[in-house]
């Protein structure tokens, strides 16, 4: 009995030392309402300068995600439909590739069809001002351009639906 308990002790503090993670050198954390950090990087789709400034009034999806993930190819097509159905309407998904492998993001993009911009963070400076530490991630910008929302692992239909109601479904 004592042994289980020192283990489950154990185990905790070792959840504890995990879940709190590296963070910045400040300690500040993002938090729901806060301004999204600013980025600007080259799409590899188009080979444009994306520059998320230039989002400002529309909602925006960031998704973080490397290309051998297997959530991240399977709700690929949830993004690709949402972009499809509301990008009339101001949605705007990226696509954050944190691989430092090129050819595997262009076979990925390739493979799933991919007509939002994707742009590559192999650096991970995008990352560390939204604090990712886990992928695959979601971040929700509202069209101010402030986070509304986070979802991290696989992504459904009824979580997109519900961080972006308010924008592809408004209220009369």
């Amino acid at each position: 009995m004592r042994l289980a308990r020192k283990v489950f002790l154990v185990m905790l503090a070792l959840l504890v030392v995990l879940s709190t993670g590296c963070g910045s050198g400040k300690g500040k954390r993002l938090e729901m309402g806060d301004k999204a950090p600013l980025f600007s990087a080259k799409d590899i789709i188009n080979g444009d300068t994306l520059s998320l400034a230039a989002l400002k009034g529309k909602p925006v999806v960031l998704r973080f995600f490397v290309p051998d993930c297997r959530y991240c190819k399977a709700d690929t097509e949830i993004f690709s439909k949402y972009y499809q159905q509301y990008h009339d309407k101001g949605l705007e998904v990226i696509y954050i590739d944190v691989s430092p492998d090129t050819q595997l993001v262009r076979s990925f993009i390739e493979d799933l069809h991919i007509r939002f911009p994707v742009i590559q963070d192999p650096k991970g400076k995008i990352s560390a001002k939204y604090l990712v530490k886990a992928v695959p991630q979601a971040i929700v910008l509202s069209p101010e351009l402030r986070i509304q929302g986070a979802v991290l692992g696989g992504v459904s239909e009824v979580e997109l639906d519900r961080l972006l109601a308010d924008y592809i479904h408004p209220k009369p």
